[in-house]
């Protein structure tokens, strides 16, 4: 009897020596979201830039210049006198209003106030569209851009003021110029 409670117990020892298996995932992913995703997108830029092309095409009283950064503008009030452009940690002044691409005002400059912002520094709230249209003026410049959405406030909108996805137009008023240089 105690021989064969031996016997017993090495084989229970030899059965629970077995190396532990790898749990297998309750549900597999395939990357479908993440693709799908990314064609939707695709399909809401391509839709506001045709949007915008069309109001671009109507007017006919300003001359609109695409920027590298995916978005379009023109100028107010241009400087051809001066050459400095804000770069990176410089202090710069502004207002800056924002619209839907009608006109309709969705934050005045009063809203907004004057804006201080160091230049690829600050953490301000400001849209993307703002921050690098601003790199792109001159101090005195008046410029109206026309934002798609991804520039602009994307998918979240803006409080109760402007829904999802939403292109916008932003005339910015860049007053001064501090540059890092000169401090």
């Amino acid at each position: 009897m105690i021989r064969n409670l031996l016997i017993l117990m090495l084989l229970c020892s030899f059965w629970s020596c077995k190396s532990p298996e790898a749990r297998r995932p309750v549900q597999r992913t395939s990357g479908s979201f993440i693709r799908e995703s990314v064609e939707r997108n695709k399909k809401i830029v391509e839709q506001e830039e045709a949007v915008i092309t069309t109001l671009i095409l109507q007017d006919s009283l300003n001359d609109y210049i695409a920027s590298e950064s995916g978005f379009w503008y023109y100028y107010n009030k241009k400087d051809t006198a001066t050459a400095v452009f804000p770069k990176l940690g410089d202090a710069v002044t502004f207002t800056y209003d924002i619209k839907h691409l009608n006109g309709e005002i969705i934050l005045s400059e009063a809203d907004n106030g004057i804006q201080q912002y160091k230049v690829d520094q600050s953490n301000q709230d400001l849209i993307s569209g703002v921050r690098d249209g601003i790199k792109l003026m001159k101090a005195g410049e008046v410029v109206t851009f026309l934002f798609p959405s991804h520039k602009a406030y994307g998918y979240y909108g803006l409080e109760d003021k402007l829904g999802t996805n939403v292109p916008v137009q932003s005339t910015v008023s860049l007053r001064t110029i501090n540059s890092t240089e000169n401090n």
